[in-house]
């Protein structure tokens, strides 16, 4: 009996230090090969594995985008604040609310455009394979942001032609 429980403690200590050292090497790996925190693209280039050339011109394309969007960014957030004032505690929506609300959606419009025109510069620049995956990818995060909340109220899922 002795000699089992000693196997016993053996093996579950065994079983031990190999989980404790795989989950510490998996953990070191992934922190050392998927982050850069002085890098926002290093995702980019990993995932669509982009040369230095095509990341360099990528990065210049990003860096030039970045005051547009920003600038885009500043017009919604001033909008959403008029909005606030707008609706205030009433309980009711006004014209001017729904003027606001108009207004938001048309600068959100022209921001979804901006970007999907960004995103397929950006496809140009790579493999052709990996420049389509890339904007399939975008324009589904672009587009797709009340997508579900409108198929799921709809019913439709998107898939099936309604005449």
């Amino acid at each position: 009996m002795n000699r089992s429980l000693l196997i016993l403690l053996g093996a579950l200590a065994l079983g031990v230090a190999i989980f404790g050292g795989s989950y510490f090497i998996s953990h070191r790996t992934t922190e050392r090969c998927c982050t850069d925190a002085t890098d926002e693209l290093s995702w980019l280039r990993a995932e669509f594995h982009l040369s230095g050339v095509e990341m360099a011109r990528i990065r210049q394309l990003h860096e030039g985008y970045l005051p547009r969007c920003a600038d885009m960014c500043a017009k919604i957030a001033a909008k959403k604040r008029e909005l606030a004032a707008v609706l205030g505690n009433n309980n009711n929506i006004t014209v001017e609310a729904q003027a606001k609300l108009k207004e938001i959606a048309e600068l959100r419009a022209q921001c979804q455009a901006q970007m999907l025109q960004h995103f397929t510069t950006v496809s140009q620049e790579m493999p052709p394979e990996q420049g389509q995956r890339y904007l399939a990818e975008m324009k589904r995060l672009t587009l797709g942001t009340h997508e579900q909340t409108e198929q799921s109220m709809s019913g439709h899922t998107g898939h099936e032609l309604h005449h």
